[in-house]
């Protein structure tokens, strides 16, 4: 009985016991610990050691500085790729670009360096013809009298836009489906060849069969645009869009330069150039020689070009989850909101602060490309049909002139006026500008060198930037109109459109100069006041189309 008494006491202290903390457990005032239990071990130690476990501490400190860097390299800091590493893909030419743009945190400069070739090689055919054009048409002998020049030569500005127009579209579904770097390989190869058979034309047709082909193969433009924000990181894509403007507003220089200097070259440097030569019987294929070679150069860099385009199904699941795991977070109403806008921006037709800010893109796109070719068929023509008698060299290098004005207004000047104006007002003020400078240009026959070069060149710069100001304008309205996922759709109709009115421009230009010419004695507006008050018209109809109700301002420009 006495020992059952001893038991059952033993069995109610361990139990009260085990409810005690383990660091409190006593067996008769002495700590209880258990032989092999390594916890028993480390209070045992620090029962004998009443001091800070420094080296215990160090453990803990290790620990919890491994666990914050691993945290870090999965918050938002980090790529989306390196997030989930399973879309990296054997094989794959655009996941190894990815791989190397996550590891690379600076400036991808040599792919900036292709995005501004590319460009580049784009650039300087479109605008190489303009100030020889006029004495390529009188030499392939097509037009019957000196005022039908003008008719002729419309149709061959013409072709290139005509050509692109038809065909930027299937370049851009091609680019989404082959790749970029296939598709702006093959359109800088065709300029080599149809640029270079451009120059050699020996009939009016060949020229407008060779211009259509450089257009409609020349699928460059679309694709690099997607290719620039592509190739570099996000806070890069500024930068990147960036170039693509500056090596255009580049080739309009280098381009008019080229076909002004280099075109018939043995009438202008005959101790270099005989007449019996290569480039005497053929004299403007010089300056599209030249932009060949750059081009074949361009096109032998661009093999070593990577491609951004994955060629395989990319997987979305990591997008998924975190969608998941952060919906709790998002109001109803506001997810409400969202698919409602989603909904309303699929439909870019139905969006009219996108084709409102079009339309004005297209009538000013139309009136820009009038000018250009009525610039150059008018000042090189002869004064006695009220043009300038100015030469290729003249022309080209008021051309060179202009753009060189127009790289400098783009990077410095714009940006601070659109600050202050915004881009409607900008636009306004820049179209009424262009309307007395216009109706000043047919008076500028009576003025005799230098005044005639000085007053030229100043205009021409004017007019250009203020053209520059308008277009601008429009194509920030144009992606303020919609959200970021339909920006390149919306900018591909733009470009359709765009392509169309500069397709159309030049063939009406050359018409109507043409025929503006033929009545020097009439009345109303003789010769080229005709020509200049037409283009005063256009530009008075997109300077009405830029007010309410028909210019509608999207809500992000209002809130921007």
């Amino acid at each position: 009985m006495v020992d059952q008494d001893h038991d059952g006491r033993r069995r109610q202290e361990a139990a009260a016991e085990s409810s005690v903390p383990l660091l409190e457990k006593k067996a008769g005032g002495v700590p209880y610990y258990v032989e092999g239990c390594p916890g028993c071990v480390v209070d045992r130690r620090n029962a004998a050691n009443p001091g800070i476990p420094y080296g215990s501490f160090i453990y803990v400190w290790v620990v919890i500085l491994c666990t914050a860097m691993a945290a870090n390299e999965g918050d938002g800091s980090s790529p989306l790729l390196r997030k989930n590493e399973h879309r990296y893909h054997p094989g794959c030419a655009a996941c190894d670009h990815d791989r190397r743009k996550d590891l690379q945190t600076g400036m991808p400069y040599k792919e900036f360096l292709y995005v501004w070739m590319i460009c580049l090689t784009t650039a300087i055919p479109i605008s190489s013809l303009f100030p020889f054009l006029y004495f390529m048409i009188r030499d392939l002998h097509i037009a019957e009298r000196t005022e039908d020049i003008g008719f002729y030569a419309g149709f061959v500005g013409a072709a290139f836009m005509f050509g692109r127009c038809l065909t930027s579209t299937i370049w851009g579904i091609a680019a989404d489906r082959i790749g970029r770097k296939p598709v702006v390989m093959f359109g800088v190869f065709s300029v080599v060849i149809f640029n270079a058979l451009f120059g050699l034309s020996v009939t009016y047709w060949m020229a407008i069969a060779t211009r259509f082909l450089l257009g409609a193969l020349n699928g460059l433009l679309g694709p690099m645009k997607a290719y620039a924000i592509e190739v570099c990181r996000p806070e890069h894509e500024a930068l990147a869009l960036s170039l693509v403007s500056t090596a255009w507003g580049i080739g309009l220089i280098i381009g008019p330069a080229l076909g002004g200097y280099l075109a018939l070259p043995a009438e202008k440097y005959p101790n270099i150039f005989s007449p019996d030569s290569l480039f005497g019987r053929f004299p403007y294929f010089l300056p599209c020689l030249c932009t060949s070679v750059f081009a074949a150069a361009v096109l032998i860099s661009c093999i070593w070009m990577p491609e951004t385009l994955h060629k395989h199904k990319v997987s979305e699941n990591g997008n998924q989850s975190i969608e998941a795991l952060e919906a709790h977070l998002v109001d109803p109403k506001e997810k409400v909101e969202q698919s409602n806008g989603l909904d309303t921006k699929k439909s870019l037709f139905k969006n009219w602060p996108l084709m409102s800010s079009i339309i004005v893109y297209c009538v000013f796109s139309f009136h820009d490309m009038a000018y250009t070719e009525v610039f150059s068929l008018w000042a090189e023509s002869d004064r006695t049909y009220g043009g300038l008698s100015l030469s290729s060299e003249d022309v080209g290098q008021t051309l060179a002139i202009t753009g060189s004005s127009l790289l400098v207004y783009q990077l410095f000047m714009y940006p601070r006026i659109n600050k202050v104006l915004g881009p409607i007002k900008s636009s306004q003020i820049a179209a009424g500008l262009c309307i007395p400078i216009l109706f000043a240009y047919p008076y500028m026959t009576y003025l005799s060198e230098p005044g005639l070069s000085i007053i030229l060149n100043i205009a021409s710069v004017i007019k250009n930037n203020l053209g520059v100001t308008i277009i601008t304008g429009t194509f920030i309205l144009q992606n303020n109109a919609v959200s970021q996922d339909q920006r390149g759709a919306a900018n591909g109709l733009a470009m359709t459109g765009m392509s169309f009115f500069k397709a159309v421009a030049p063939a009406g230009a050359g018409i109507v100069f043409s025929w503006a010419q033929k009545r020097q004695h009439a009345f109303f507006f003789p010769g080229d006041q005709m020509v200049f008050f037409l283009l005063n018209i256009i530009e008075l109809l997109g300077l009405l189309l830029t007010f309410k109700p028909f210019l509608t301002v999207p809500n992000q420009s209002v809130s921007n």
